[in-house]
């Protein structure tokens, strides 16, 4: 489509301005050439009419084609629902090969701390690596159906030609065909909060056969990682388990020693932590608090919520010997 376009200007380009110079040396007044005054024959008017819009229609219809192509998401071979949050990606497989995979994919932490550093070493994927990149096949339609749960994102990967809002509420899609397995990256193009900056998409294409591995992989693993909502738990199995919750969700605003910062509250001697009633920190997890200041974490598991309180109980100052069992967190999610 651009080089038709291109084409198509550089032509009009030559004819338009060829005429023009030609006109100008060939009748100049040094060579003795008088003006004159002429008259203004109708089929001059309608030709520089007629054929400048024949020209606009010719290229609008393969223009009027590619756009309607660029929406129709329909006969996709894989539908991923791809969920904005703060500040974080959350991929669910949907639809085809792979349907029922879900993770949540954030910037991995050693970018986290070489920004932190203030002196970051040369990185060529320096605040795009993430620890669970978005898997999809070669040459496969892939129709990506964004949303939010917090406030407007933006999934974008310029490979791709792809830029979706994903608005809270509201559901979009769009769609892509990689051509090549490589990696490719994009980052959130909507200024969502603080965060923003650390918030990139990974897209990992691989071959038919290396993704089917992948899933079976990760069906593998997430049949591993499930876990009984009605399983009892002991503080330290708990705390263990929420400590690498807590690294991965909660430390960005609350801090690994979680003191928070600017207007994000500490955690450490919170009231709200240190209070025997449980029900109190399951309810700001599971609704957020303070306007969205706080985002809601329903998209985490009933155990990893359960833990990653527990680990806040449990840690810094904070030494209340209380454990928050995932049954608990069913029951409140009701």
């Amino acid at each position: 489509m651009h080089w038709f376009m291109m084409v198509i200007c550089a032509v009009i380009f030559v004819v338009v301005f060829g005429v023009m110079f030609y006109s100008i040396v060939k009748h100049r007044k040094s060579v003795g050439h008088k003006s004159q005054e002429l008259a203004e024959p109708i089929w001059v008017e309608l030709g520089w009419t007629i054929v400048p819009l024949l020209i606009v229609i010719g290229m609008a219809l393969p223009a009027t084609k590619v756009l309607v192509a660029q929406k129709d998401t329909t006969n996709a071979d894989l539908t991923i629902k791809t969920t904005g949050m703060q500040w974080k990606w959350g991929y669910d497989y949907i639809k085809g090969e792979g349907e029922g995979i879900s993770f949540i994919s954030t910037l991995d932490n050693a970018h986290r701390a070489m920004s932190d550093s203030g002196n970051p070493p040369p990185t060529d994927n320096y605040l795009l690596k993430v620890d669970n990149p978005m898997v999809v096949p070669v040459g496969k339609k892939i129709r990506v159906i964004t949303t939010a749960n917090d406030v407007i994102h933006a999934w974008m990967v310029p490979a791709f030609g792809v830029k979706q809002d994903a608005i809270p509420g509201f559901v979009r899609d769009t769609w892509f065909k990689a051509e090549k397995v490589g990696d490719y990256y994009g980052q959130c193009a909507e200024l969502c909060g603080k965060e923003h900056a650390y918030m990139p998409i990974h897209v990992k294409v691989v071959s038919a056969e290396e993704y089917s591995a992948w899933v079976d992989g990760q069906k593998k693993a997430m049949a591993a990682l499930a876990d009984d909502p009605s399983k009892t738990w002991t503080v330290a199995d708990m705390v263990k388990r929420g400590e690498s919750v807590y690294a991965a969700n909660c430390a960005a605003c609350h801090q690994a020693n979680g003191k928070g910062a600017g207007p994000i509250k500490a955690l450490d001697g919170a009231a709200v932590m240190l209070d025997a009633d449980h029900t109190k920190a399951i309810n700001v997890l599971l609704n957020g608090q303070a306007n969205g200041a706080m985002p809601a974490w329903r998209q985490l598991s009933d155990t990893e919520i359960a833990a990653v309180i527990t680990y806040a109980k449990n840690s810094w100052s904070n030494k209340t010997d209380q454990v928050v069992q995932p049954a608990e967190v069913v029951a409140a999610r009701k």
